[in-house]
């Protein structure tokens, strides 16, 4: 597994690391806790030494299980969470977080509302929760999980800068920032490095090209893609035949549109698939490859419920494209256009959790 170092932070991570949103369950329908587990370690013994999680991530579940599956294993796996984001803040009735927030129902009954809330207090309670539930003496990166609009960003790093100086954290991260915002927290830091910006990528969304990818290319800051897989969609997997549960996010979007899943699938088949063949890849192992190498990438944030997927996953971030494959897969894509209807896009989970 190749590795690359976030930023100018001493953190170096695999191209290719765990992302662990969709074992906390919630918008993506039951977790089975054992596999859940084991496709943790199978994806650290094959590289996937690099673990993304929130405290949100299924109301703390998502940390407990990483929690269990480092059990035996501190020191094999860099922990990467996140604070700012909280279904259990102490806020004054009247206080501007709580406003347009709707109550939803977490995994023990409970009615909660997810709301922004990086002051320095609840920073505080949430890294200390967050070592509590991980089971680690220190957090590898601790990222704002999206900006709280309430509290000066100033406040909230100085709170992070706080915990760093006292080894409850490595380094110090961003996620679901605009340029402005990067420029605005690097310039805050001073000397402490801001050591990555998580956003969102893929051959579907690729706004990040715009700005962020530019100025993460620039040197400036790390980058950990998430949804490069756009949950799922462009792994060949979901056809268009496919059913969703009830409760299950995917179902919502409208990428995930019968009709649009038809149209994504026909790309990957008849440009895709030719160029995995070649290389002995599956389809999600070649777009994970292709998001890998684009300018300003530094890693790829992606989930497995499995052991199998664990797999599949870590093979990919040893997978190399010609430059010419790179450039077949971004034209197909580039001329590829959904159909419009109802539905949201990739944000979905974001508002899943804050009850939007």
């Amino acid at each position: 597994m190749r590795r690359r170092r976030l930023g100018g932070s001493s953190l170096e991570v695999p191209v290719a690391c765990f992302g662990a949103y969709a074992l906390g369950g919630g918008y993506w329908g039951p977790q089975d806790e054992a596999e859940a587990v084991l496709a943790l370690q199978v994806a650290i013994d094959a590289g996937m030494d690099a673990i993304d999680t929130a405290p949100v991530y299924g109301f703390g579940r998502s940390e407990e299980l990483v929690g269990k599956a480092l059990r035996g294993r501190i020191g094999q796996a860099k922990v990467l969470t996140k604070v700012g984001l909280t279904w259990d803040a102490r806020l004054e009735p009247g206080d501007p977080r709580l406003a347009g927030v709707k109550h939803q129902r977490a995994p023990d009954g409970r009615d909660v509302a997810v709301v922004r809330d990086s002051r320095p207090v609840a920073i505080r309670a949430c890294v200390e929760g967050s070592l509590r539930r991980l089971g680690v003496e220190r957090i590898d990166l601790a990222q704002i999980h999206a900006r709280d609009p309430h509290t000066p960003l100033a406040e909230s790093l100085g709170a992070l800068v706080e915990l760093r100086r006292a080894g409850k954290i490595a380094e110090i991260g961003v996620s679901n920032f605009d340029a402005r915002g990067i420029d605005e927290a690097r310039a805050i830091l001073g000397a402490v490095p801001l050591a990555g910006h998580q956003l969102q990528y893929s051959l579907l969304a690729r706004e990040a090209e715009r700005e962020l990818l530019p100025q993460a290319a620039r040197g400036e800051v790390g980058t950990l893609v998430y949804a490069a897989l756009d949950q799922g969609l462009l792994t060949g997997k979901v056809r268009a035949e496919r059913s969703f549960a009830t409760g299950e996010g995917r179902g919502k979007r409208r990428s995930f549109q019968a009709t649009n899943r038809a149209r994504v699938n026909r790309v990957l088949d008849e440009v895709v698939a030719p160029i995995a063949a070649v290389h002995g890849a599956t389809l999600a192992q070649v777009v994970l490859a292709w998001t890998i190498e684009q300018p300003g990438v530094s890693c790829v944030l992606v989930g497995a419920r499995s052991r199998a997927q664990a797999r599949e996953n870590a093979a990919a971030g040893s997978l190399l494209l010609a430059s010419a494959e790179l450039a077949t897969i971004r034209a197909a894509f580039e001329r590829l256009r959904l159909a419009p209807g109802p539905g949201a896009g990739v944000r979905t989970w974001l508002k899943y959790l804050l009850g939007r």
